[in-house]
């Protein structure tokens, strides 16, 4: 493989397995004479970085080397930060980019309307300015529908999928889905022993705002109720199973896991504080709002635990330090090959290259007919044979 120069970068939230595709990619780079040079803090890297300024170029740009990504897989997170940062629609200018004349446009989401640029054409220029003849963009779907836009505008771009959330189309797995699974059963597995012993209901919230493959998987091998944003319950009915678990359990408990996007029949999950850069307000915990209607329907008392940032949080599991890694080698198949446009998959159990998902499609849902029983609020387990090891299709 000749020569390249190539930019990496994560962006939106963090998820275990970050750093695995970092170091890979930098020694994969090397051994093939290629540079890597890391973008600090996802695309606000690429937004705000001033180039001809030294402490902004050494606070977004860091040059990548087998020395100082050696250890870094050995940690969660990503030693490289992350941004929340839509270079299309930025509510405000970067100081660098002080009296520049940017595209304007309006933007919609949910009645709130707000003006904003699309600074395009000055990430074009730094990637230009840096150098750079490949970029690989690590991220869920709000990063890399950013990743898409630069592939069209003529930046050489391979995209990584990550999230735990697992909701990234044209794949089956992110990298953080298996972590999250994993830290989710561990909790509830723990917690049960507090529940048990005041013979409470335990309402556990996980993130999924807008897919429910978290809760849902996090049900099936944990044998608990579950509740989706695919689909709004009838609240009296997981009221009334809950009870039922409870009286049938000789310990006396019961558990429901529900995605922070989940909601019942009537209701809808209250929102606060400023969108982000992608328009997404957070979302207050709907497992307290479901405590409350459990007491106040059956007199019972309940444990709300909130598990959202304690599952993307720490060292990633096997399976994603191990497709972390393929991706990451996956992606450098792609630079030598002289491919782009492309990213990095799982589909129908195997590896595969896909293209990067079209935006305007938004996140990847729960097949609920087949995976998710909507009268008894439960994982779906029949029928299994023939499906991939993540029981999905992209």
């Amino acid at each position: 493989m000749a020569a390249k120069r190539i930019g990496i970068l994560t962006g939106g939230g963090d998820v275990p397995g970050l750093n695995s595709v970092i170091k890979t990619v930098v020694y994969r780079a090397s051994d093939a004479g290629c540079e890597v040079v890391g973008i600090r803090r996802g695309w606000e890297g690429l937004t705000h970085v001033d180039l001809n300024d030294p402490a902004s170029r050494a606070h977004y740009i860091l040059p990548l080397d087998r020395e100082n990504t050696r250890t870094v897989d050995r940690t969660g997170g990503t030693f490289l930060h992350t941004s929340r940062t839509n270079p299309q629609k930025m509510k405000k200018l970067p100081p660098v980019c002080g009296g520049g004349d940017f595209p304007k446009a309006e933007f919609t989401k949910k009645g709130v309307t707000s003006q904003v640029y699309d600074i395009t054409s000055q990430v074009l220029k730094n990637v230009g300015t840096l150098g750079l003849d490949y970029l690989v963009a690590i991220g869920g779907d709000d990063t890399l529908s950013y990743a898409a836009r630069l592939d069209k505008e003529g930046v050489k771009v391979i995209a990584v999928p990550k999230t735990m959330d697992n909701d990234v189309r044209n794949t089956e797995y992110c990298i953080g889905f298996s972590t999250a699974i994993t830290r989710a059963m561990d909790a509830i597995d723990r917690q049960r022993t507090t529940v048990g012993s005041h013979e409470r209901i335990g309402v556990f919230r996980v993130f999924g705002r807008d897919a429910g493959y978290t809760s849902l998987y996090t049900a099936y091998v944990s044998g608990i109720r579950c509740a989706i944003p695919e689909y709004k319950f009838d609240l009296k009915n997981m009221i009334d199973l809950l009870l039922q678990d409870k009286k049938e359990n000789p310990t006396n408990y019961s558990i429901v896991v529900l995605s922070e996007g989940a909601e019942w029949e009537g209701y809808q999950v209250r929102e606060y504080g400023e969108a982000d850069a992608f328009g997404h307000r957070k979302k207050a915990n709907v497992g307290e709002d479901l405590s409350d209607e459990i007491k106040k329907a059956s007199g019972q008392e309940t444990v709300v635990s909130d598990l959202t940032y304690e599952l993307r949080s720490g060292n990633p599991d096997f399976i994603d330090k191990l497709v972390a890694t393929t991706f990451a080698s996956m992606a450098m198949d792609c630079v030598a090959k002289g491919e782009h446009g492309m990213m990095t998959a799982i589909n129908k159990g195997c590896f595969a290259m896909e293209p990067i998902p079209d935006p305007k499609l938004g996140p990847r849902r729960v097949d609920v007919a087949n995976m998710y029983d909507t009268q008894r609020y439960l994982p779906k387990y029949e029928g299994k044979v023939g499906l991939p090891l993540f029981l999905t299709r992209p």
